[in-house]
This record gives C-alpha cells, structure tokens and sequence, in this order.
C-alpha cells in the first residue's frame, strides 16, 4: 500500500493529484506547518532524513523528491498512461519540463518568497532600511526579471500544444503545476499571459484535481 506524508501547502499537493489520477489505493498521512516557522514538523524526520514534503512509502520503499515520486508512480502504476511513449519527441518534452520545473522554474520563485519576507517582515528596527533596501534591490534586479523570463518562456512554450509535452496531458503537467500556481500566488503571472492563465483553469477543473483537493485540505497557493 502507498503511503503520502502529506504536508500542508507544499509541493506534496501534486503527487496526492497524481495518486488520484492513476486511480490506485494510497493512505495520506497529514502533517501541519509550524504556524510561526512555517516548517515542516520534527515527526517527518522519523521518515526520511531531511524531514521534508513529499514522502511516500510503498512497501519497503521510502521514496522522496517530487519529480522522483512523480517518475516512480507514473512508471510503476500508469500502465502507459500520462507518460510519451520512449522513443519520441513528446518524451523527450515531458523529461525536459520533468526537470525544468524544480531545477530552472522554482529557484527565482522561491528566492521571491525569501526576500519578501525580509521586506515585509518583522525586522529589528535598526537595520530596517538597510534589510528592505537590499531586498528590493535583490528583487528588483535579479529576482523578478528571471520571474518575467520563465513567464514568458512558458507562455511561449504553451503556444504550441495544450499541455506541456504535447497535445495529451501528462505527468509533467502535474510536475509543473507547483511553479505554475506558485508564480500566479506570488510570481506575477496574471491575464497578461492568457495561455498560462487558460493552462491553470484545465489543470484546475480536472476530476482527479478536484479530489486532490478535498482530501489534501487548504492549498494556500491557489489565492
């Protein structure tokens, strides 16, 4: 039996969406952020080391990484489903986008995030100015430029078929949704860009997501 160690507005969202997609038999283990930190509860380390969301265990297998849970459900239990077949172009495409949407899309959404906290946050008072200044500077020349960048790539890319690897959805679509929502969360991504927007309105109505969503609970990244 699958077991997901789900945590709460995190990247897990996703496989417990592609667990619904497959149609197979899993558990959902919930744990809830710090409300102060915002980190992963102490109890995930009993898990897996690094104490951290998404987690799955099947049988012996304690398996970690969300475009390695991804890769291992799609291949063990998809039976051809929601993976290109080997060999071809649309392949190619979904173990590209696989791979791009943790390893090019996130870093700049993630460091958006990090130094919004420091413009906004709590911050003694002393070195407020100086904190908020080297923020924006950071957000202003590097941060969001590669934000706007990747947007426009990807309404680019969206340009040429409905999903990302191809005219069929697939895996890489449910890779992709976490750096997809989290740009329209915090990153930017509005009407201007209307493939992007039409792309998170399908990923949105889908069953399988709908479903995701009822058993995940709150998923703060859709506001």
């Amino acid at each position: 039996m699958i077991t997901l160690h789900h945590l709460n507005n995190s990247r897990s969202q996703r496989v417990l969406w592609l667990l619904e997609e497959l149609g197979v038999e899993y558990d959902v283990k919930r744990y809830e952020r710090d409300p102060a930190t915002m980190l992963a509860p102490a109890a995930l380390r009993a898990v897996h080391p690094l104490g951290k969301s998404p987690v799955i265990t099947d049988g012996e297998l304690t398996l970690a990484e969300s475009g390695a849970i991804v890769e291992y459900l799609a291949g063990r239990y998809g039976d051809g489903r929601l993976v290109p077949a080997a060999g071809t172009a649309n392949r190619l495409r979904y173990t590209y986008w696989m791979h791009y949407a943790e390893g090019s899309a996130m870093p700049p959404l993630l460091l958006q995030l990090v130094f919004s906290r420091i413009e906004n946050g709590p911050v003694p008072l002393f070195i407020r100015p100086i904190a908020r200044a080297i923020a924006r500077r950071a957000k202003s020349s590097f941060i969001e430029p590669q934000i706007r960048l990747h947007l426009d790539f990807l309404e680019q890319e969206l340009g040429r078929a409905a999903w990302f690897a191809g005219g069929d959805f697939t895996a890489a679509d449910i890779q992709m949704s976490f750096p997809v929502e989290a740009a329209a969360a915090r990153g930017g991504l509005d009407s201007t860009r209307p493939k992007l927007m039409a792309y998170l309105g399908r990923i949105h109505a889908r069953p399988a997501y709908q479903r995701a969503l009822e058993k995940g609970g709150p998923y703060e990244l859709l506001r």
